[in-house]
């Protein structure tokens, strides 16, 4: 990751003092864990919804708390904290993915019915198209509300309470709309899983192509970028975990989810490591123009 900068500007929210990054910069290290985090996501939302028997209405339930959880400790942290800051990603793309089963499922795929998960109503039954269009509503006018603020979209600049919130509501509404869209390239495409990911894989590299296009915004691709690494994560844990007969690997839930955890937490742990290394640095170079305006 690249270092955390301290803004000099007074914080958008009026307060008048500085403030400290608590984003991370858009990297390769970015994007590598973001799919481990959507890949674990989906693999671990499986874990509880359909191995654990939670079923996907108590499932949503529980993770939808824990994703407040994370987000309220993301949000009080005063600058950013790898653990913080991916933690919340991985809780979004857990509940992304027993909110979007949820939403577009029905119990007709279940051998033995409702019967067959936990308690409460196990899916909607409104189907992948129409759960996508009401995701992709639901995101525009996220954003919509998000251009009105006049705040940037730019995660590295983003250092307002307000910004952050509104960031997190496009982070879980992405996440959701992506588990969505990589059922569906899975299940009712007849791609597959392997060809899911490859046709994502595709487009993803499409839109690395566009970035050396100066009329096509940057911010634009990266978030068209966040919503495609979503599907890419489901498509790869559904391939991870599911039957060979159904074109997996099936490695199981717990198994994968596990696998997935210990890179994710290795990586943050990396990143923590990094940070700290920068900060150091940061502090000892102020420290030298300090001293060396005194001396003059």
């Amino acid at each position: 990751m690249n270092e955390t900068e301290v803004l000099t500007e007074p914080d958008v929210t009026g307060t008048g003092r500085s403030v400290m990054k608590k984003l991370p910069e858009v990297t390769l290290a970015f994007w590598v864990m973001k799919t481990a985090a959507t890949t674990l996501g989906e693999t671990a939302g499986d874990l509880f919804a359909q191995t654990l028997k939670l079923g996907y209405f108590v499932t949503t339930v529980l993770l939808f708390l824990i994703f407040v959880v994370t987000l309220v400790v993301q949000l009080r942290s005063l600058r950013y904290n790898p653990f913080f800051y991916w933690t919340v990603i991985l809780s979004t793309s857990m509940a992304g993915t027993t909110m979007s089963d949820f939403m577009n499922r029905d119990t007709s795929y279940l051998s033995g019915g409702a019967s067959s998960l936990g308690w409460g109503p196990q899916g909607l039954g409104l189907g992948y198209p129409v759960g996508a269009a009401i995701l992709v509503s639901i995101l525009i006018a996220i954003f919509a509300v998000w251009k009105y603020t006049g705040m940037t979209f730019v995660i590295r600049d983003i250092v307002s309470f307000r910004g952050e919130a509104l960031f997190w509501s496009a982070i879980l509404v992405s996440n959701t709309l992506g588990t969505s869209m990589g059922d569906f390239l899975s299940d009712s495409s007849g791609l597959g899983y392997a060809g899911g990911a490859l046709l994502i894989s595709g487009l993803l590299a499409v839109l690395l192509v566009l970035m050396r296009v100066p009329a096509v915004p940057n911010v634009v691709l990266f978030w068209v970028a966040f919503v495609l690494t979503r599907p890419l994560g489901a498509t790869a844990g559904d391939f991870l975990t599911k039957p060979v007969a159904k074109g997996g690997l099936d490695l199981g839930t717990a198994g994968s989810s596990a696998v997935l955890l210990a890179i994710l937490v290795g990586l943050m742990g990396y990143a923590h490591l990094e940070e700290r290394k920068k900060t150091g640095s940061r502090r000892n170079v102020t420290a030298s123009e300090q001293g060396s305006r005194q001396a003059s």
